[in-house]
């Protein structure tokens, strides 16, 4: 018998990346928030079991070692199954923008494929095939708003944050995260870690208090707050001036807030109406830009119970296989 479902892997935001320090594992010790939203590439899996393993993958680009076949290889192995998955992919979230995509493409296999298979992956064990698979994935697991701390796999969640429209725009331009790291690494000082502390912290107790109070008028995020800020921003622009240009006209054009997210090369504005993104889409008819919105965590995880509603039972995170024993 064939299990099929059609998926929606879900793209992210940083709301504003600190990096503290270069750690002694080599990994930098990050702050940020994450947020989820509607952007998302299409998957369609499939699975039946088989003496062999084997997984295949179509209808996406090449991309040389694609996260989708070695999550599901991970699954199958930690799973002790043996089985032929198919993958069909349809990609909406631009490659090496610092949205997300593939990360998110690897969390859906996390969560999809144990269900598919009738069994059940440990919740401490994905999240250890996640951060196996990178830093990012973890989070994917969860969806909505949350603290990232670590590596980005240290996770805690807070207040959704006020829905608003959001224009995504992702350049034609390579980011090289390696490179950004490089270039941010000896502007780290012991000065610096402590201001961006103090900051990041005060901007995250605002948001929640914002948030807890429901007070509509309060905007999630300033054009000048904190929490807007990314620390790559500064070595990226430097290598890519037009990057630079892309933030300023979205503040220019009415974006209360915008920023690059990750180490780029998308940068998000964050808009008060519909009319004002409108606006702000004309100013980019040579760029990829996305009209998207956040997606709250009960949202994240409504999406995904609708997707394997016909092969779950309950009302679990994560969800639970109707073919389990």
């Amino acid at each position: 018998m064939i299990r099929r479902a059609r998926l929606k892997a879900f793209a992210k935001l940083n709301l504003g990346l600190r990096v503290l320090y270069k750690r002694p594992d080599g990994y930098h010790e990050l702050r940020t928030i994450f947020q989820t939203i509607s952007l998302a590439d299409r998957i369609t899996v499939c699975f039946e079991p088989a003496r062999k393993a084997h997984i295949e993958i179509g209808g996406a680009p090449e991309i040389e070692d694609n996260l989708l076949t070695r999550a599901a290889a991970l699954v199958l192995e930690q799973l002790r199954v043996r089985g032929r998955v198919s993958f069909h992919l349809e990609k909406a979230i631009p490659m090496g923008a610092g949205l997300g995509g593939g990360s998110s493409d690897a969390a859906a296999v996390l969560l999809a494929l144990p269900v598919l298979v009738g069994k059940t992956l440990a919740g401490e064990r994905a999240r250890a095939i996640a951060l196996e698979l990178g830093s990012d994935v973890p989070f994917f697991l969860h969806g909505g708003t949350a603290l990232g701390m670590g590596r980005g796999e240290e996770l805690y969640p807070l207040p959704d944050l006020r829905r608003s429209p959001v224009l995504v725009v992702a350049p034609e331009i390579h980011s090289s995260t390696v490179q950004a790291y490089r270039d941010l690494s000896p502007r780290l000082t012991t000065e610096s870690l402590q201001n961006k502390l103090l900051s990041f912290q005060q901007e995250v107790w605002q948001g929640a208090s914002a948030s807890a109070l429901k007070r509509e008028s309060a905007p999630p995020l300033e054009r000048e707050s904190p929490s807007a800020l990314n620390d790559f921003e500064e070595v990226v622009f430097a290598r890519h001036p037009e990057l630079r240009s892309v933030r300023d006209r979205l503040r220019r054009t009415g974006a209360r807030c915008a920023a690059m997210t990750g180490s780029g090369s998308a940068i998000f504005g964050i808009f008060d109406d519909s009319a004002s993104l409108e606006r702000a889409r004309s100013m980019f008819p040579r760029d990829r830009v996305f009209s998207v919105s956040f997606l709250s965590r009960a949202q994240y995880r409504s999406a995904w119970k609708r997707a394997l509603k016909q092969h779950t039972e309950g009302d679990q995170w994560p969800p639970r296989s109707l073919y389990a024993q």
